[in-house]
């Protein structure tokens, strides 16, 4: 696996005073999960490379049932659309529920509905790492091919690397530390991922008086 170029990506953002600011969302309710954990381990890494970054986890996502036709949003749900909004890259973690994405992330995910009629609706103009967690590789396998399908319906663009982790196996310490050199080398290849498309995408903002990102 591919070592992160930590220096050159941190000097991108310096030279363009420019920091892409990417938005973690995905968890359980139930704190420091280990859904959890591989999000702010992706975030860390960054963070090195030089983006700026928000973890919505947890309590974060306990929102109502996504009703378009109500309008009134808890200020949670308003958090949530502004920051998507804000975001330049995005990273979708999910633990497999009965073979799919559980039910807190894909309502977190429906609220992206909001954004619909932004300058760029949805995902558009985004890359997203995706991650998916599960007791066995058939759930987390499931549960990834899942969020690809929803980062495409979004028009959001998936990373090349999407990752399945099998909770099963020992990858995390207590303290949330990747115990796992090759889970670890790939959270930090997909942080790299994000970030490197996502300052492209920021530079082709700043040259264009046109662009919808500024």
């Amino acid at each position: 696996m591919p070592t992160l170029d930590m220096g050159s990506l941190s000097r991108a953002a310096e030279r363009t005073g420019q920091r892409p600011y990417i938005v973690a969302i995905g968890g359980t309710t139930r704190p420091n999960s280990s859904t959890e954990k591989a999000l702010k381990v992706a975030l860390s890494a960054a963070q090195t490379i030089g983006a700026e970054t928000c973890l919505l986890t947890g309590s974060d996502l306990e929102l109502p049932m996504y009703a378009p036709e109500r309008p009134e949003r808890v200020p949670a749900a308003l958090r949530l659309v502004d920051e998507v909004r804000r975001a330049d890259g995005i990273i979708l973690a999910s633990p497999g529920y009965h073979g799919s994405v559980s039910g807190l992330v894909k309502n977190a995910i429906d609220y992206v509905e909001d954004l619909s009629k932004d300058a760029l609706p949805y995902f558009a103009g985004r890359p997203v790492g995706i991650i998916a967690t599960g007791a066995g590789w058939q759930g987390a396998v499931q549960t990834l091919i899942a969020l690809r399908g929803i980062v495409h319906a979004l028009r959001g663009w998936p990373t090349p690397l999407g990752i399945a982790i099998n909770t099963a196996e020992l990858v995390f310490d207590m303290e949330g530390r990747c115990i796992s050199a090759k889970i670890g080398s790939q959270l930090e290849v997909l942080a790299r991922e994000v970030v490197t498309f996502a300052h492209k995408e920021r530079s082709l903002a700043s040259a264009s008086d046109e662009y919808p990102r500024k």
